[in-house]
């Protein structure tokens, strides 16, 4: 039998139940250098700890793996106590990766080592993982990450932007959905993720006021933050007393994971995709960062590969603590304040070091492993000739025209293979500036096996003659494509992609370099476009500067203000791309440069890489974030479908509006300038991107859709080219040319060989699905006498474990290099 009050009281709403989530956000770079931020770190978790004595349901959440490591190498009383907490379930260990990066410019590889390094330090420190992902504050989240963190063992993420404004969502929280169908639990941080030391009856209120109608219990994130902090005595009696009053509901001290256990994924709705966008100015600024990132990312891949090869075939030791030191660097780095370009200048001292350092351990082990695998090379005598041998890094055959400097006894050099026939040789521009003509610089094409090399020798010439690439002082052509330029405007009038028998460019007469006036803060807050307008670079030269048997080059020069462009167009013999070298000597303030490539394509479609995948977005000219290409797929007036990819390796910021492809190139505006500051008149700033930088662009041109101009292999070419390596004269073990691993299906990616973190005798292979299609791929490793034979979904990440014991049979495992467990 029911009574009236229980029918009155099965009607009411059920009671709101915020989980407040004390935590403490710590920027560990930001407007101040690192040190200061170890010290800070240092002393917001001693006040964490200090706050759990004090109260008996206070429980703390902390992200970012590198502030405990910080913690255990300078305050070892400290880490124990935080030990302590971890195990009485008062200190919880969120996030899991190094640090919270910026979610859009790290390559693939990087966010993977994130987890494998962070999550494999808290099971070793803490004997356990964390369960929620955290990045609360970078400005953007790349589409490929729900797969990421399932195969961290990480099953809910916090997020905070894009906010409300910048983008609407189902609700909050909601499954989040990647391209392969991965889905985690995410929920967006209401108002803020920090708070002030006091009163949080605002900072709820707001928090509150964004919550979805009928939500009934939510998160509500709170604790002094950016520069540390974390949740104060004020902030914790104010907690009960909002509790004791009711305003808000029932106000309860939890962490996310207690939250996201309380939910049932299978009622939340479903957001497939990106999480995008906020601070659209970070894709381009600071550039040197960008490009520093992207030389550490891939000499350590390099180095890693070629470091397995050695210990496999010249029996040294896999140097795996020197490399997983070199990648916490990099991970740091990728800090989501400073690989955007928004810390103070000195961070970037700091970041250019560290960086530095990194690469610098990648070249050494490369070199290392390099020098290891040579002299098992046989190289046979042959009197006055210098043996040169070409290393590919990548599991397919890579064929690229490559650059050697040496002095020989003859200033008329040829280069033969490993079989002794002549490859077209010719000589180009050497680096060092000497009167002795026997320095001399040469190019040749080679042609290299997958994860292999092939030995080489230049010698004197013997009067065998190829005729040159064609070209004039405004054109080049090879039996692939057909180049003209506009001596007046320093651009292309014709792209003929000659098996089509189609010009990508005809008609398309619009400006290619462009500068334009930019006054956004360093973060370009609430800029949605770059795209819009500016004024020419001033083409003052267009001529032939090199052409032989091997190459063709055109050198166009160009100027605005008082900054100039270099742009050599380089077209090989047998080369499907156009290769254009850029130096930007740039010295312009509150200004943008963007480089365009306008293309005659209709109805185009406009495809991104990013981390592991790639994406569809908008041909609107917003600002986009992205890796190393971007392709426009579409309709010429001829009716036939073809396109146009654009790579490079050291740019980020890319937009398409229409059929035209744009990347930014520079940004000047003041560092750590955040709007609505305004700049003084009689202020003394320091402008970013000012001085020379230098970059490559590859430009593909393709019938039909992008599969068939194999773009994701080429960007992993330009981003990791062949290594030369001068040698002499020995016996040895392995011949001429070898290979140590391959891929058989062109859609599947292998992005990275490594030794196992558990046993690095061990190889580790990552590869990832990149046509969006299902498919059964092959992996060769003769290195290790063994095959993988695998099932890849549509975009499907996969990473297996190959036991150094032959007997021992090869693991499929995820990220953190375990078997992999049942969802």
């Amino acid at each position: 039998m029911t009574s009236d009050h229980d029918d009155v009281a099965s009607t009411q709403p059920a009671p709101r139940v915020l989980h407040m989530i004390g935590n403490a956000h710590i920027d560990p770079v930001w407007l101040w250098q690192w040190p200061e931020g170890y010290q800070e770190a240092r002393a917001t978790l001693w006040s964490a700890v200090q706050r759990m004595d004090e109260y008996d349901d206070f429980v703390f959440t902390c992200d970012q793996v590198v502030l405990l490591s910080w913690i255990e190498e300078s305050d070892p009383e400290l880490f124990e106590l935080i030990r302590r907490r971890v195990a009485d379930g008062r200190f919880i260990l969120a996030g899991g990766w190094w640090v919270e990066p910026d979610c859009n410019i790290p390559c693939g590889e990087s966010f993977a080592r994130q987890g494998l390094l962070g999550q494999r330090y808290l099971q070793e420190k803490f004997g356990k993982l964390a369960a929620v992902g955290m990045n609360v504050d970078p400005f953007g989240h790349h589409a490929m990450l729900p797969q990421i963190l399932r195969k961290h063992r990480l099953t809910g993420y916090c997020f905070l932007r894009p906010g409300p404004h910048e983008m609407q969502l189902p609700g909050s929280p909601f499954a989040w959905e990647s391209p392969d169908g991965s889905r985690v639990t995410a929920y967006r941080i209401p108002h803020e993720y920090c708070a002030p030391g006091a009163d949080l009856a605002y900072h709820t209120a707001k928090a509150v006021g964004q919550f979805s109608p009928g939500t009934t219990d939510a998160m509500v994130f709170y604790g002094v933050g950016n520069h540390g902090g974390g949740p104060t005595r004020a902030n914790l009696d104010n907690i009960h007393k909002l509790n004791d009053m009711g305003t808000f509901g029932r106000l309860v001290l939890a962490d996310p994971g207690r939250f996201f256990d309380s939910l049932d994924a299978a009622e939340l709705p479903v957001w497939a995709g990106e999480l995008q966008h906020h601070a659209a100015g970070c894709y381009s600024a600071h550039s040197a960062i960008k490009r520093w990132n992207r030389r550490a990312e891939n000499a350590l891949l390099f180095a890693e590969k070629w470091a397995v090869v050695a210990a496999r075939v010249a029996d040294v030791a896999y140097p795996a603590a020197e490399l997983t030191h070199a990648w916490k660097q990099v991970l740091f780095n990728q800090f989501h304040d400073l690989l955007p370009g928004t810390s103070i200048e000195p961070a970037y001292d700091d970041a250019r070091d560290q960086l530095g350092e990194a690469t610098s351990i990648a070249r050494r082990v490369g070199n290392r492993a390099l020098q290891n695998v040579a002299r098992k090379i046989v190289v046979p005598f042959a009197a006055e000739t210098q043996p040169v041998l070409v290393f590919n890094a990548h599991p397919w055959p890579v064929r690229a025209d490559v650059e050697v400097e040496l002095s020989l006894p003859t200033d008329r050099s040829v280069v033969r293979d490993s079989d002794g026939r002549e490859v077209p040789t010719q000589p180009t521009q050497p680096r060092a500036t000497m009167s002795d003509r026997r320095r001399q610089r040469l190019v040749f094409p080679a042609d290299i096996p997958p994860l292999g090399y092939r030995l080489y020798s230049i010698g004197a010439d013997t009067g065998g003659n190829v005729a040159p690439v064609r070209a004039t002082d405004t054109t080049l052509e090879n039996d692939h494509l057909q180049i003209e330029v506009d001596p007046a405007t320093g651009w292309l009038t014709r792209l003929v992609h000659k098996q089509q028998g189609v010009d990508l460019v005809a008609g398309a007469a619009r400006p290619h370099c462009l500068a334009a006036e930019d006054q956004t803060d360093t973060w370009g807050h609430f800029v949605v476009s770059y795209s819009g307008g500016g004024e020419p670079f001033r083409c003052s030269s267009v001529r032939l500067v090199e052409q032989g048997p091997v190459r063709a080059v055109l050198r166009i020069e160009s100027r605005y203000g008082s900054s100039s462009l270099v742009e050599e167009l380089i077209l090989g013999r047998d080369a499907e791309h156009l290769e254009i070298r850029l130096t930007l000597d740039w010295h312009e303030q509150l200004t943008l440069a963007k480089l365009r490539f306008p293309t005659a394509l209709t109805e185009p479609v406009a495809t991104f890489e990013i981390p592991y995948g790639d994406i569809v977005r908008p041909t609107d000219g917003a600002e986009q974030p992205g890796q190393s290409w971007v392709d426009v797929t579409g309709t010429l007036p001829d009716g036939s479908r073809a396109g146009l990819t654009v790579l490079n390796n050291a740019k980020s910021a890319y937009d398409v509006r229409d059929g035209d492809i744009g990347i930014t190139i520079a940004r000047s505006p003041v560092y750590a300038w955040h709007d609505p500051r305004k700049l003084d008149a009689d202020g003394i700033y320091s402008y970013q991107d000012q001085g020379r930088q230098s970059f490559s662009c590859l430009l593909v041109p393709h019938a039909g859709d992008r599969s068939a101009a194999d773009v994701v292999r080429r960007a992993a070419e330009l981003n990791q080219p062949p290594q030369v390596m001068f040698e002499s004269f020995h016996p040895g073990q392995l011949g001429p040319i070898g290979s140590f691993a391959a891929g058989t299906d062109p859609s599947v990616v292998v992005t990275a060989i490594k030794g196992g973190e558990d046993d690095s005798a061990a190889m580790v292979v990552r590869a990832y699905e990149s046509a969006g299609q299902p498919c059964r791929a092959t992996i060769d490793l003769p290195l290790a006498g063994r095959t993988i034979e695998a099932d890849f979904s549509p975009h499907e990440i996969k990473t297996f474990l190959v036991p150094a014991d032959p007997a021992a049979a090869v693991q499929e495992t995820d990220l953190l290099e375990w078997p992999q467990t049942a969802d």
